[in-house]
């Protein structure tokens, strides 16, 4: 196989990248190889994990992405690469145990231009037991195992209630920046919709108590202080219990230990920090201390003109010499910048004169479906607005729709998209079976 521009991961950058692109140069040009078949709006996971999103409604196929957007679609892993010969190995796919059976077997993918847009994955920072006994929630498989495992628990304590008054479950969940925060959130707005509807012997707040651990002094600490103090009022407001200046030494099956103090953890889900992927310094490329693949101004792999890496998985520096954040609308504005840049080779025109600069234009923060906190940056330097409740959810939702009419592409599909998805949001929903 070969194709002119190879876009390797799927994630919000790299698929909006592929979509754009393949609008404007076709399939036989564009690229783009994915070890899953349905791409979901990364921070609509946690919502996945509560029950709250039906990930069958709300994923998207990218064999069907391909062909209303005009790009091929490749299946698998990258497992390989030789920068020099421009090729890359995808490797296969098998079925599920116990048969095992091979359904696409390795196969080799030449190219002219190569994007790297392969995300990120947890970090433990060494934290004994982190691995084995933590949920985190970098996929739609890991959201879909905390749905099925909250599940199994809730009916377990429910069946216990009448001989163990206080049976119920415990949730710790490490780590408070936004995932951590906004699956808290999100979990008790679903808690209760499951005592209500599926579970009547367990009340919500006093049965399925949700901890809330964070090593900085205050939870959001990377955002303003006014959201993380609203945040924190929200929180508290859902009876969630939440620790801050505490650094997790320890978990096993039952608890998670803090130093001498010890946590009681049916399930718990890992939110307090990501790496590059550990097989990136593999390939052969410049990568920096943490990881990430080390690209230049324009976001060229520092030593190829050719491959270029955007998105968590690329270390980018500003003009201040600090590292782009690894956030969605860092992928997103990195998308539209190297859109610029293969439509404009393309075009025989010569390159982009100006760099790539990253633009923060604040962060918003869901609790739940009716309500969001956040800072929304202003177009002087330092000059930010507090948002919260309705508008602020409002703008909240409309990031997600933003998205969706990126890889969606036509006006017509984006207003459908948007009439679906808010009658689905408009529409309480726990997805119990």
């Amino acid at each position: 196989m070969h194709s002119k521009i190879v876009i390797v991961g799927g994630g919000a950058g790299g698929l909006e990248l592929a979509c754009k692109l393949g609008r404007k140069l076709g399939p036989e040009a564009v690229m783009l190889v994915d070890s899953r078949l349905y791409h979901i709006w990364k921070p609509s996971l946690h919502e996945v994990a509560a029950g709250t999103l039906d990930v069958h409604q709300e994923g998207l196929s990218y064999q069907m992405l391909a062909h209303d957007n005009g790009f091929t679609f490749v299946y698998g892993p990258l497992v390989a690469l030789d920068a020099a010969q421009r090729m890359l190995t995808v490797g296969e796919i098998r079925g599920v145990e116990p048969t095992d059976e091979l359904i696409l077997p390795e196969r080799s993918v030449r190219f002219d231009s190569l994007v790297l847009a392969v995300g990120s994955t947890s970090n433990y920072f060494g934290v004994p037991g982190a691995a084995e006994h933590t949920i985190s929630l970098n996929a739609t498989e890991d959201a879909e195992r905390f749905r099925l495992t909250l599940l199994k628990l809730l009916t377990l304590a429910s069946l216990k209630k009448s001989a163990q008054p206080d049976a119920g479950i415990d949730v710790v969940i490490i780590g408070g920046g936004a995932t951590g925060v906004e699956l808290a959130a999100e979990l008790r707005e679903a808690s209760g919709v499951y005592a209500a509807y599926g579970f009547r012997q367990l009340q919500a707040e006093r049965d399925v108590r949700i901890t809330l651990l964070e090593g900085a002094p205050r939870i959001l600490a990377p955002l303003p202080e006014k959201v993380s103090t609203a945040a924190l009022e929200l929180l508290h407001q859902r009876a969630v219990t939440v620790v801050t200046n505490t650094r997790v030494t320890a978990i096993s099956a039952t608890q998670v230990s803090a130093g001498d103090v010890a946590y009681p953890a049916q399930i718990v889900v890992w939110a307090a920090g990501i790496k590059a992927p550990d097989f990136l310094k593999e390939l052969g490329l410049p990568t920096i201390k943490s990881g990430q693949i080390d690209v230049g101004p324009d976001l060229a792999v520092k030593g190829y003109d050719y491959i270029y890496a955007m998105g968590d998985c690329a270390a980018c520096a500003g003009p201040d010499g600090k590292l782009v954040p690894p956030r969605a609308q860092a992928a997103h504005q990195q998308a539209d910048y190297l859109l610029k840049t293969f439509v404009r080779r393309e075009a025989g025109k010569p390159p982009q004169s100006k760099p790539y600069v990253y633009r923060d234009y604040g962060s918003l923060v869901s609790f739940g479906q009716t309500t969001s906190v956040g800072s929304l940056m202003g177009s002087l330097k330092g000059l930010s607005w507090f948002v919260d409740g309705f508008v602020a959810r409002l703008m909240y939702v409309s990031l997600h729709l933003m998205h969706h009419q990126a890889v969606l592409g036509t006006i017509r599909t984006g207003v459908l998209a948007v009439a679906r998805f808010l009658i689905k949001r408009s529409t309480p929903l726990v997805k119990l079976h």
